[in-house]
C-alpha cells in the first residue's frame, strides 16, 4: 500500500476526505464496445473557496483580484465578492494565481514508469506495423511514481499513449491523475479512446529489416491496406449478424467513425499534409499531430482543416525528420485564425514543468514580435488540450459546472519561479506542497530523497 493510500484510510477514519479515487463498482455497465469501464468515483469533498487570486478561466479570459468557488465536485461560481456556503473551506489566493488543471495530451507514464526496467517497458508493441488491437491502458502501471511528480506540476488529467514504432500502435487512453490501485480507478468516465499512429523515421527504422515498411512509401502504403481492410470490414458488420470480432479492425473502424480521436506522431510538414490527404481519402478526421516540429510550415491548413498541434517548446535536431523545427512553432500554429495550439511533454520530466515549457514558447514568440498574454497562452494547458481529448465539456476551462479541476500557484505560472501550491480534481484536495499527507508517494519512492518532499520538480 501507498504512503498516500495509508493517509487516505486515516482520514476516512478520523473524519476527514479522502485523497485517493474510488476503485468500485463501474460508473457504466460493461459492453462489448467497452469492455473495460471506468470505476473513476470523484472523492467527496466540502465546498472550497479561494479568494483573492488572479484567475486564468482558461479560454482567454483573466479575473484581477477574484474568487473561485468549488462545490459538489465542480467548479459552482468564478467572480468576485461571492457568496461562501458556510461550510466552505476558505484558501487565500492573494498574491497568488489560479487556473485550471494542466492537461498533458501526450504521456508515456505507467507503460515506460520509473523504476525504468526492462519489465517495465510495456509502451510499444513493436510485432507488427499495425497493431490497432492494443490498448495502452492493458500497460498502465497506476504505482509509477511520475504520476505524482506530474500532480506536483499541476498535471490533473492526461492521455497516456503507446509508443511511436509502429505504423498503428494502438488506443490511447485518457486518465484523472489520481492515485489509485487500478487504472479502471483512473480513467476518465466517458472521455472517448485515442488512436496512436506515426509517420516518418520510426516506423520505417523498426521494420526495415523485420520485412517493413522500409520506407516512407511504404508506411503510406501500410496505411492504405490497413484502412481498406477497415472499410471492408466496417460494412460486412453493419448488417444483423456481424460475425467475428476482429479486435485491430474494430479499434481503425472506431476512428473511421470518428468514435476514436486520430493522434499521429509526425514532424515535417510534407508528411503531415500526407496524412491529411490520406484522411481525405478515407474519410476521417485527425485530431491532432504530435511533435510536429514544421508544423509552423502549415500552420494555416491545419487551422483550416481543424486539426490540432500537440507539439514541443524546443525539441529539435535529434534526428532528420526533427531538424527543421524553430522556437516560434507552437506561437504560428496558435497565430493562424482558428488554429489549435497545444504544449506537451512526451516525457516524464517535462510533465513536471509543462507550465514552464508554454513560458519558453512565450519568450520565444516575445523575441519575434510576438506578444501573447497569460490568459491566450494557458489555453494551450488547458482549453485547447481538452479539446483534443473529447472531453472539453467537462474541463479544461474554470467554467461553472464544469470538474472541480483547479491549481493555486505561487505566482504567475509562466514564471520560471511558478510552483504549484495546491490541486484540486473534482473538487477534493489532492496535493499540498506544505502538507506532506497530501502528497502522493508509492512504494517504490519510500526512503528516497524526494518522498520527504513530494517529489522533486
Amino acid at each position: 500500500m501507498s504512503r498516500l493510500l495509508s493517509a487516505a484510510l486515516a482520514a476516512v477514519l478520523l473524519g476527514g476526505c479522502a485523497t485517493t479515487a474510488s476503485s468500485g463498482a463501474p460508473s457504466r455497465a460493461s459492453s462489448p464496445s467497452t469492455p473495460y469501464p471506468s470505476t473513476y468515483a470523484p472523492i467527496a469533498a466540502a465546498p472550497v473557496l479561494i479568494s483573492g487570486a488572479t484567475v486564468l478561466i482558461g479560454d482567454g479570459q483573466r479575473l484581477d483580484g477574484a474568487d473561485v468557488l468549488l462545490r459538489d465536485g465542480r467548479v459552482a461560481a468564478v467572480g468576485r465578492n461571492l457568496e461562501v456556503p458556510a461550510d466552505a473551506q476558505r484558501v487565500d489566493g492573494t498574491g497568488k494565481w489560479v487556473t485550471p488543471g494542466l492537461i498533458d495530451v501526450h504521456s508515456h507514464l505507467g507503460v515506460y514508469p520509473s523504476p525504468g526496467a526492462r519489465a517495465h517497458s510495456d509502451g510499444n508493441e513493436m510485432t507488427a506495423p499495425v497493431t490497432a488491437q492494443v490498448w495502452a491502458e492493458h500497460s498502465v502501471w497506476p504505482q509509477d511514481p511520475g504520476f505524482g511528480a506530474a500532480l506536483a506540476g499541476g498535471i490533473t488529467t492526461l492521455q497516456i499513449l503507446p509508443g511511436s514504432a509502429n505504423l498503428v500502435g494502438g488506443r490511447g487512453v485518457t486518465l484523472k491523475n489520481v492515485a489509485a490501485t487500478t487504472v479502471q480507478a483512473m480513467k476518465f468516465p466517458g472521455a472517448p479512446y485515442g488512436l496512436k499512429m506515426a509517420c516518418g523515421e520510426n516506423p520505417k527504422r523498426v521494420y526495415g529489416e523485420k520485412g517493413g515498411p522500409a520506407t516512407r512509401m511504404g508506411n503510406v502504403a501500410g496505411y492504405r491496406a490497413a484502412l481498406i481492410d477497415t472499410a471492408e470490414y466496417r460494412d460486412k458488420h453493419a448488417g444483423d449478424s456481424p460475425g467475428k470480432r476482429d479486435l485491430k479492425l474494430e479499434t481503425l473502424a472506431g476512428a473511421m467513425d470518428g468514435d476514436i480521436l486520430v493522434h499521429i506522431h509526425c514532424y515535417r510538414a510534407d508528411e503531415m499534409a500526407q496524412m491529411l490527404d490520406l484522411a481525405h481519402e478515407f474519410d476521417f478526421h485527425i485530431t491532432a499531430f504530435h511533435h510536429g516540429v514544421e508544423a509552423y510550415k502549415i500552420a494555416d491548413r491545419l487551422a483550416a482543416e481543424g486539426v490540432c498541434g500537440a507539439l514541443w517548446a524546443d525539441w529539435w535536431g535529434f534526428k532528420m525528420e526533427a531538424f527543421d523545427g524553430i522556437q516560434e512553432n507552437i506561437a504560428i500554429v496558435d497565430r493562424a485564425p482558428g488554429g489549435c495550439a497545444i504544449v506537451h511533454s512526451d516525457s516524464d520530466e517535462g510533465i513536471q514543468r509543462l507550465n514552464q515549457e508554454a513560458a519558453k514558447v512565450l519568450a520565444s514568440a516575445q523575441r519575434a514580435g510576438l506578444d501573447i498574454a497569460p490568459e491566450h497562452a494557458i489555453r494551450w494547458l488547458t482549453e485547447n488540450a481538452a479539446r483534443s481529448l473529447g472531453v472539453l465539456e467537462r474541463t479544461g476551462t474554470l467554467a461553472p459546472g464544469k470538474m472541480g479541476d483547479v491549481v493555486l500557484w505561487n505566482g504567475n505560472p509562466f514564471s520560471v519561479y511558478a510552483l504549484a501550491e495546491q490541486v484540486w480534481i473534482d473538487g477534493a484536495h489532492v496535493y499540498d506542497r506544505f502538507d506532506p499527507t497530501r502528497q502522493p508517494v508509492t512504494d517504490f519512492m519510500l526512503g528516497q530523497g524526494a518522498a520527504a518532499t513530494g517529489g522533486a520538480r
